[in-house]
């Protein structure tokens, strides 16, 4: 268990989360419970988000890295430059935060799919690629008790796709196709 994060082998990734009662959500337990997810999710460089059982902690909650948000800008910002040859590349860059999910749901996923390569903090270092949604739309429950509904396509989409399925006991490799183990190198 690195970074507190248990393992493909832990019983607690294969129940279905319990949801946090709304008046619970800033309470302390509640508060801690993330406080872990984001030092766990921070200990791996690697690591984009994180999903409350990836701890040990059987209640709906995910983190989504601020990581995945600047990758996401980067991305963007290259096809720009290639595109429009920019000069603005250096404009100031927003400050991201991570964010929280607290009973997520979701609302809508688009009808196209694509087999997107996945891993997971909790398998390590298997790899495989999982159908996914290209885009989908989530409502959930911020740390400050209010609700909210993002859309996210391509990583973000499969961030939240994964996520819940963590939430409901399901792991990747249940869906992978193409398996393989590729360790760090050393």
């Amino acid at each position: 268990m690195s970074n507190g994060i248990v393992q493909k082998d832990d019983r607690v990734l294969r129940k279905t989360a319990e949801e946090v009662p709304i008046e619970n959500i800033k309470s302390r337990r509640i508060e801690t419970i993330i406080r872990r997810m984001v030092k766990a999710l921070d200990g791996e460089e690697d690591g984009i988000a994180i999903a409350a059982p990836q701890i040990g902690e059987s209640v709906r909650i995910f983190v989504v890295s601020k990581k995945i948000f600047e990758l996401m800008e980067e991305e963007e910002r290259r096809r720009k430059t290639k595109r429009e040859n920019l000069d603005d590349f250096e404009k100031e860059r927003p400050e991201y935060k991570n964010m929280v999910f607290i009973n997520p749901k979701i609302l809508k996923t688009s009808k196209k799919t694509s087999l997107m390569e996945e891993g997971c903090l909790s398998v390590r270092w298997l790899y495989g690629k999982v159908k996914r949604h290209q885009k989908t739309s989530v409502k959930a429950f911020g740390e400050d008790g209010l609700p909210f509904t993002m859309g996210g396509s391509g990583l973000l989409s499969q961030v939240f796709q994964h996520e819940i399925d963590h939430l409901d006991g399901i792991l990747f490799t249940d869906k992978a196709k193409d398996l393989r183990d590729i360790p760090p190198k050393a």
